[in-house]
């Protein structure tokens, strides 16, 4: 029965049994264990020493990334100080394995084409390090924006997030990207132990479904790969359908592709002899898939520049509400988008007819004569630039009190921004040595 508390279907089963043969029975004995917790360190708010300063429980490495770790002894860690600063994301150990593979750069151009809920968004954006450009596209509404939100909480400056069909979105941007992820939507068998919903969800006919929308997926992400670019495919499933013969099937239709291999050593070889790695319980995480393949072939890019939109007096307002708020000067790449004002990456292709949720960060809202500051702008700034800052230690009543809402004492008067342990987690606006709470309401601890 294992942890799961219910069985797992027969047909998944004798699949699994005939993949596996002798390490069959390893691999059923994972299912009697709890799954393991992941923490994946955000690189733009913080390092190690500040994180496991920030967090009860103990950090122990995985094979997947240098920036996850096992995290033991972390309950409801969606509560924590260190999480609202966006210091860690929450992932399965082995979700990062995509990511590592991906190889990103500082200062490349790249496109995670089904990015929600932002794990791996997130894990690129780290790695860029605030250079380039990382276009994160979610279909699904709802879900796009909850990786808006998860993108504002880690303090991603360089990036725009998009809810448009993957076609479109790639024909746009034809030959555009250096690199692009398709964590592609799967049956899901990697994720029984840790999502009864998921095995509930289960037919024996969910991997070729699937298999048919991973082929149409990929048909579109190739249109956005650049020649010399990288192409990166993954899958929380087991099933060969999904997997190599998804892949298979993909360099058969596309010459232009050629598979690279991938050079880490998480996982395991795939079944086929591909250059690709598997992942299975055995191996410390779930169960994932991820292949890495190059463009050869021509793909001439002729995306045009995006132009900004924004009048002198609102260009003016914004650089003087920014400089009072923080040190150095205002970015220079600001628009406007109905009231509210727009700090924007430095380069950017042209956005419109692409879905675009949001460009880079959000500097303000336009109320009346004034620009009222938003909460992405502080989580996207360091203590450091702060011009007003209080900062608490993990477990402070007052930071706790700052978490529900509610107002706190502070010294300052004006906008300040609240820290935790020298990170931006929010900001209010004090007088009369109270500070008035800019928290937003939908993030706020309940307890």
């Amino acid at each position: 029965m294992g942890v799961l508390n219910m069985e797992l279907p027969q047909e998944f089963l004798h699949r699994m049994k005939d993949m596996l043969g002798s390490e069959f029975q390893e691999f059923l004995a994972c299912y009697e264990e709890p799954p393991r917790k992941g923490v994946r360190l955000n690189p733009l708010k913080c390092d190690w020493d500040i994180l496991e300063k920030s967090l009860p429980g103990k950090l122990l490495p995985t094979p997947f990334s240098p920036l996850c770790r096992y995290g033991e002894g972390l309950e409801k860690p969606g509560l924590l100080p260190a999480h609202h600063a966006g210091m860690f994301y929450s992932q399965e150990p082995s979700a990062a394995s995509a990511v590592t593979a991906l190889e990103s750069q500082p200062g490349e151009k790249i496109l995670d084409l089904c990015a929600a809920p932002g794990g791996k968004s997130t894990q690129i954006a780290g790695l860029l390090a605030g250079k380039g450009l990382l276009w994160a596209n979610e279909i699904v509404k709802s879900r796009a924006n909850i990786l808006l939100s998860n993108m504002e909480r880690m303090g991603v400056r360089n990036a725009v997030v998009s809810s448009c069909h993957p076609q479109k979105l790639c024909e746009s941007l034809r030959g555009y990207f250096d690199r692009v992820l398709v964590d592609a939507p799967c049956s899901g068998e990697g994720m029984f132990r840790r999502d009864p919903a998921a095995v509930q969800e289960w037919t024996p006919e969910s991997p070729i479904a699937c298999a048919q929308r991973q082929q149409a997926i990929l048909d579109s992400a190739a249109l956005a790969v650049k020649e010399g670019g990288v192409l990166v495919y993954s899958t929380c499933t087991f099933s060969m359908e999904e997997n190599e013969e998804t892949v298979k099937s993909f360099l058969e239709a596309h010459p232009e592709f050629e598979p690279l291999p991938i050079s880490t050593d998480f996982g395991r070889p795939a079944l086929d002899g591909s250059p690709a790695r598997r992942i299975f319980p055995m191996d410390g995480g779930e169960g994932h898939f991820v292949a890495k393949l190059r463009r050869i072939g021509e793909n001439p890019c002729r995306v045009k520049a995006n132009v900004p939109s924004i009048g002198k007096t609102e260009r003016r307002a914004a650089q003087e509400l920014y400089e009072r708020l923080f040190s150095g000067e205002c970015p220079s790449a600001l628009s406007s988008v109905s009231e509210k004002l727009l700090l924007l990456p430095e380069e950017l292709p042209a956005l419109s007819g692409l879905g675009v949720l949001r460009a880079g960060v959000e500097l303000g809202e336009q109320r009346g004569n004034r620009i009222e500051p938003s909460h992405s702008l502080y989580m996207s700034r360091k203590k450091e630039e702060c011009r007003q800052s209080v900062d608490f230690s993990p477990d402070s009543p007052a930071l706790a009190a700052f978490l529900r809402g509610e107002e706190i004492e502070c010294g300052e008067t004006g906008y300040t921004a609240v820290c935790v342990n020298g990170v931006v987690t929010g900001f209010g606006k004090a007088s009369g040595g109270r500070l008035k709470n800019h928290y937003p309401k939908g993030l706020r601890n309940k307890i």
